[in-house]
């Protein structure tokens, strides 16, 4: 049976920008940073951890009906605002979304790292479990956000979700594209989200992959592919997007957003933390075969470049092996910080802007590029082109590694 094509009619965003995508698209386009200095009344405890994030503004929540916020962590309220966005802007009818070929797949790293801590702060230290809510539980469950999206709209077909830490959103991206193509489902929401914890920052300090040189000056970090990048900065949000089959979409008048037409996943063995830049440059390869396009062909690479030393070294590198210096390249990091498992779906929702719009946006805070980074056509400053075939990446700790490929309609 020869595969359906997959269209996105509808994107949501919460990014710490505030919420709404178009909102995001502008900040992007601006060359604004998301990035901030944590407020100390907040963290007093964590001042040995870098004190940059990109937080979520403080959002209403209160639209959501509370027998459903109360099961809800802030990553899974962000999640229905973004869902809700999608669906709005797809006029999807209200009354498909409980239609058995109806799901939802959405990632996230880890259930609610809040929750978890207030459980263990009240039965690990003070033994006093009778204090733990029972609604705690479906905060912290791997799942809570594409259990709680379900429930909230009432969808009944398949609810998935990918704990894929910071590759989950695209994922799950690439898994609802497949469900769809193969004819499993007519319609998915997709995407991912986290939520912010200073614990986040403790992992990659650990790992001496953190940003902790600009402190003092955090809309100077990240600095993906720059001389004087120093590590992550950890940020929050969500990306949904809605995906429907091509001709489902055509036949209620759907405006089309982008096709995705290729989706590669694959594994990196050489080390749990550390990428190299074959598979990495594989998987690409993958994607393109997926999508039967050359790579000339391409318009843009987005780059899931965070800011580490070792890590912008080898996706250059292979990005490098794969089309040399031939097609624009560019990180969306350094305005949006590092939004984890809602990465893939933040950035994914960018491109789809750069495609309708006609335009690359740069890798903000690259001012010198590393002379390793240097052997790819890296966008220089806020550029106006025809864009009609976007690739994108987003790898994670434990080898994950993901690309997807879209194309203008």
């Amino acid at each position: 049976m020869p595969l359906r094509r997959v269209v996105i009619t509808g994107v949501g965003a919460v990014s710490p920008f505030g919420a709404g995508a178009e909102k995001m698209m502008a900040a992007l386009t601006r060359g604004e940073s998301g990035i901030g200095r944590l407020p100390q009344h907040d963290y007093s405890d964590t001042q040995d951890v870098p004190q940059v994030a990109g937080r979520v503004p403080r959002l209403d929540t209160t639209s959501i009906p509370r027998r459903h916020r109360r099961t809800m962590s802030p990553m899974s309220c962000w999640s229905l605002l973004a869902a809700e966005e999608a669906l709005a802007q797809a006029a999807f009818p209200r009354e498909r979304l409980s239609d058995p070929r109806f799901g939802v797949i959405v990632g996230s790293t880890m259930g609610s790292i809040d929750t978890w801590r207030s459980i263990f702060e009240n039965y690990l230290v003070a033994r006093q479990f009778a204090a733990v809510k029972a609604r705690d539980f479906f905060r912290i469950m791997g799942h809570s956000v594409a259990s709680n999206l379900a429930q909230a709209l009432d969808i009944t077909g398949r609810v998935m979700a990918v704990t894929s830490a910071c590759a989950s959103s695209a994922q799950s991206i690439g898994m609802a594209y497949e469900a769809i193509a193969c004819g499993l489902q007519d319609a998915m929401l997709c995407g991912g989200a986290d939520e912010f914890h200073p614990l986040t920052i403790a992992t990659f300090d650990h790992m001496a992959a953190a940003s902790r040189g600009f402190n003092e000056h955090p809309h100077a970090t990240p600095r993906p592919f720059d001389q004087q990048r120093d590590g992550v900065v950890c940020a929050e949000g969500a990306g949904i997007l809605l995906l429907e089959s091509r001709s489902r979409a055509l036949a209620r008048g759907a405006t089309i957003l982008a096709e995705i037409t290729g989706f590669a996943s694959a594994s990196d063995v050489s080390s749990i933390a550390n990428p190299d830049p074959l598979p990495l440059r594989r998987c690409m390869q993958q994607a393109l075969n997926h999508a039967q396009l050359p790579v000339d062909a391409l318009s843009y690479i987005n780059a899931h470049a965070t800011g580490t030393r070792l890590g912008d070294i080898a996706e250059s590198e292979a990005i490098a092996g794969l089309c040399g210096k031939l097609v624009p390249v560019s990180s969306l990091k350094g305005h949006l910080g590092h939004t984890m498992a809602a990465s893939g779906a933040l950035e994914l929702i960018a491109c789809i802007g750069m495609l309708q719009q006609g335009m690359l946006i740069p890798t903000l805070n690259l001012d010198n590029p590393d002379e390793q980074c240097d052997i790819i056509r890296h966008v220089n400053g806020l550029t106006t082109t025809p864009v009609q075939h976007v690739l994108k990446n987003s790898f994670a700790l434990g080898g994950i590694i993901s690309t997807l490929i879209l194309r203008k309609i």
